[in-house]
């Protein structure tokens, strides 16, 4: 059973200026000389963390972290204005340049994976190879799985999205438009009962009998969080219905591994499959007892493996 490669610290860190209200936060550690790789990570709202670099064997890889526009350490946090898909993938492809990287390896998980496949559709002759991770395909069905009241994960976790409901305006309209309601008002305690119980959801479905209820203080990150995860979900994540399986043509060439927990419920193995039939050259791995968080024994040996596959393939 593989692990985490040892503990590192950047050799680079610097802020990418995008040319908008947005500085991105990026690292550079392991090998300067070895195969570039850039990690991108899951929200759209969250970040990179330490252990994310841990990933890669740092003698063969050049390790790059990104934390996504108002996300981790990038300045402004959770700015809202000129925060979508498409300024991200453009940040991706700068970066790229600003590297002089020719080529590099898509590491993604959940949003990262939506993320590396829009970019690899648009700069397929940048990639070397992708390796996703409890893909998300950003389609409706997706969003209805984890929003809708009658055919979606709400059926298993029935009491936890009572909760989330009693915490948001009375209406008519659907739950995310009233979750955005709710968080985007002027009421500080509508804001902070439904970005609570909208959390305690989200971690419920990710994390299943091991998550613990959150009962603190919501705090000013909390709600930003919340509400750049609601502005892309809202806005469809920017992108066409289906256009990650329409558009997988240009991406046959591509060594492609998938990794999906056969237990995720926040994204559902049924989008990995998909993306397989449209990517027949991918390899699809399915992780019997692995949910959708890149943790525990046997998701952390898919990971490392298929970053130690690829070193020797690429």
């Amino acid at each position: 059973m593989k692990t985490l490669y040892p503990e590192i610290t950047p050799f680079k860190q610097f802020f990418l200026n995008t040319g908008s209200v947005h500085q991105v936060y990026i690292e550079q550690s392991g090998n300067p000389a070895g195969i570039p790789v850039i990690f991108l990570h899951g929200g759209p709202c969250s970040g990179t963390k330490p252990d994310h670099r841990r990933f890669f064997n740092p003698a063969l890889y050049h390790i790059v972290l990104m934390d996504q526009r108002g996300c981790g350490q990038s300045l402004p946090f959770g700015e809202l204005v000129d925060n979508h898909t498409q300024g991200l993938i453009a940040d991706i492809e700068q970066l790229r340049q600003q590297l002089r990287i020719e080529q590099w390896l898509l590491f993604g998980g959940s949003w990262g994976s939506t993320l590396a496949l829009l970019y690899a559709q648009q700069y397929p002759q940048q990639v070397m190879g992708m390796i996703l991770r409890g893909s998300f395909l950003a389609r409706q069905a997706d969003m209805d799985w984890f929003l809708n009241a009658d055919n979606g994960v709400s059926r298993i976790y029935p009491q936890r999205w009572q909760a989330l409901l009693e915490s948001l305006p009375a209406s008519q309209a659907n739950i995310l438009e009233r979750l955005c309601e709710a968080v985007f008002s002027d009421s500080s305690s509508q804001i902070e009962n439904a970005v609570r119980e909208w959390q305690n959801w989200g971690g419920q479905v990710a994390l299943g009998n091991a998550y613990q209820q959150q009962d603190l203080a919501v705090t000013e990150k909390d709600i930003l969080q919340v509400r750049m995860e609601l502005h892309y979900a809202r806005n469809h994540y920017f992108i066409a219905e289906n256009q990650i399986l329409e558009h997988c043509a240009v991406l046959q060439d591509i060594p492609t591994i998938i990794i999906h927990g056969q237990q995720d419920l926040t994204c559902p193995l049924e989008a990995s499959w998909q993306l397989q039939q449209a990517l027949p050259q991918a390899e699809l791995i399915i992780l019997p007892n692995a949910g959708h968080i890149a943790k525990g024994e046997e998701m952390i040996d898919a990971l490392v493996d298929a970053t130690d596959r690829l070193a020797i393939t690429l």
